[in-house]
């Protein structure tokens, strides 16, 4: 389920909207540190309770793909190769792309609602988490959609990641607790029709 043996050309055949996502992490990380209009973007593009409240809304979404730095980019990205594509195959194109959207939405408004008024945040761990709360979701409820050991894997990094949220320095801890939440709770809808594709 998490084990990728695919070539790069059969990766992205088979997961477009993982590829694409990837693409996205990429191309602005490239923008943003080596183009004279990067700062531009990334101004218009981070979070910011501040600029939300002033009706810049459009700010709930965009951090979902900008990242600080090569290495916050590469660790996101990696996890989001690791958990992404298993999902894009259980739930479709279209439903995975509005799940992990969704999750990242819901992510960014709870830290709009309970984060200081001058907080400012970026990166797909938002919405990465929501895939977590979809896994999660299944390890407990939908047992029939992963294996004794996949389940395993997922609580084991599930720790991993909280642990890392709360003693890490600059992580967007509510962006992470609600993408979870965000997560489990679209989990019963997106799951209704899933089948084991493993």
């Amino acid at each position: 389920m998490f084990i990728r043996n695919e070539n790069f050309r059969s990766f992205i055949h088979h997961y477009p909207i993982v590829t694409t996502i990837l693409v996205i992490h990429f191309a602005l990380w490239v923008i943003i540190s080596f183009l004279p209009s990067g700062e531009q973007v990334l101004v218009l593009g981070v979070g910011s309770n501040y600029d939300v409240h002033n009706g810049e809304y459009w700010r709930v979404l965009t951090p979902i793909f900008l990242h600080s730095s090569f290495g916050h980019m590469l660790f996101n990205s990696f996890s989001f190769i690791l958990f992404g594509p298993a999902l894009e195959k259980m739930l479709g194109k279209f439903t995975f792309l509005c799940t992990y959207l969704l999750s990242g939405i819901f992510a960014n408004i709870g830290t709009y609602f309970v984060a200081p008024i001058n907080y400012y945040h970026l990166g797909s761990s938002s919405a990465i988490f929501g895939l977590f709360g979809i896994y999660l979701y299944m390890v407990i409820y939908r047992k029939d959609l992963i294996d004794r050991m996949n389940a395993q894997i997922v609580i084991s990094i599930l720790v991993i990641g909280l642990v890392m949220t709360f003693f890490r320095a600059n992580v967007n801890i509510y962006a992470h607790i609600f993408g979870l939440l965000g997560g489990l709770a679209l989990a019963p809808i997106v799951l209704r029709n899933a089948k084991r594709f493993y």
